[in-house]
């Protein structure tokens, strides 16, 4: 396809309940909608992961937009004739912005996919029309909130519980909903990097806690003190923020830091470098599961896509549309026990509601010659 105009959208949606983790605490989804059109009028759309402020990722809103508009946008336009697969390739002269990257990425499958009436699952090589969801739960201010939180959860029918941790916030609460909810909840936490490997004590009491994975307790970049914790604890390590491309995850995988990987799409710079990771790790047994980002349906279709893959045997942070919003972009998706379905329309499978996306658009800069 040869790439016409398109056009950048911000949008902002309230979140039903603020959202804290170690680094932030998250009040609504700020989240930059990438929308291109070809010169054939195939249109396919896209959603950057990055939030609007730079505490998770050096990407937020206003980076996202710049790049976007001064550099990702021109390189396509000026390119002619491409395809989804050409577009890793033709943007690696602008260093980093994996998460803008993938967007644009995502946006040109979409519309590539649609035109030819093949859906992004089938594309990548899923396997499965549904798949296990499990739910991120933030940091509480009490032990109590987090417990009423959880039964809410599980009520709804997720079977697996993430549990957001920081330091002075994690082994107590862990204990709290073990011991409220049984040995069959599937329990996880994920500390966003908040620890130093001078804490692998506390880290390691919670081996007594039979969790499926502690992720990303160290900064991202400190691969060995991943390594070193694997070895003096049993729960397993689970990579996420350090893992950014297929050549990290072998890496990791091959030092020992992980042996459980965390593939978000937006992190690593698109869903064809994620479907590489989850070869990777599928040829070295390690199991991959789908994280969240607080995304619309937009984003929330094309993770259950990737999600549908064989290598991916752990449930996800993707959950319910009304576990973040009252009112999403999209049709909501909706639990049914403990699963979602994976969308079988061509290309992601769904469209923004037009009167849904007026409503909570913020700006939009258009992309032409």
């Amino acid at each position: 396809m040869r790439l016409a105009s398109g056009e950048l959208v911000v949008v902002r949606l309230p979140l039903v309940r603020p959202f804290r983790t170690s680094f932030t605490t998250q009040e609504h989804r700020e989240a930059v909608l990438v929308h291109l059109v070809a010169d054939d009028g195939a249109d396919g759309w896209g959603e950057c992961v990055a939030s609007y402020h730079p505490f998770y990722s050096d990407e937020f809103t206003a980076t996202v937009l710049a790049v976007g508009e001064q550099f990702l946008w021109p390189i396509l336009r000026d390119a002619g004739q491409i395809t989804a697969a050409h577009v890793h390739e033709l943007l690696t002269p602008v260093r980093g912005h994996r998460m803008a990257k993938a967007a644009f990425e995502l946006a040109v499958l979409d519309a590539s996919l649609r035109t030819t009436g093949t859906s992004l699952a089938d594309h990548l090589g899923g396997v499965r029309k549904r798949v296990d969801v499990g739910v991120s739960v933030g940091i509480t201010d009490t032990i109590d909130q987090l417990l009423d939180v959880v039964g809410g959860y599980l009520d709804d029918g997720y079977q697996r519980i993430k549990l957001k941790i920081e330091p002075g916030f994690d082994v107590e609460p862990v204990r709290a909903v073990r011991d409220r909810f049984g040995p069959e909840v599937l329990l996880q936490v994920d500390a966003n990097a908040g620890y130093e490997m001078g804490d692998w004590r506390t880290l390691a009491a919670l081996d007594e806690h039979d969790l499926l994975l502690v992720e990303q307790p160290f900064p991202e970049d400190d691969l060995g003190s991943h390594a070193a914790l694997a070895e003096r604890i049993e729960t397993p390590v689970c990579l996420d923020e350090s893992i950014t491309s297929a050549a990290r995850a072998l890496e990791a995988i091959e030092m020992g830091a992980c042996s459980i990987v965390n593939i978000k799409a937006g992190r690593v710079g698109g869903f064809l470098e994620a479907r590489r990771i989850h070869d990777v790790c599928r040829a070295a047994r390690v199991p991959v599961w789908c994280g969240g980002m607080l995304e619309t349906g937009i984003g929330r279709a094309a993770n259950l896509a990737l999600a549908s893959l064989p290598g991916f045997t752990l449930p996800g942070d993707i959950s319910a549309s009304s576990r973040y919003f009252a009112t999403d972009l999209t049709d909501p998706f909706e639990l049914d026990g403990s699963t979602l379905a994976v969308p079988t329309g061509p290309g992601i499978g769904v469209t923004p509601d037009l009167d849904r996306l007026a409503a909570c658009t913020v700006s939009t800069a258009p992309l032409a010659d």
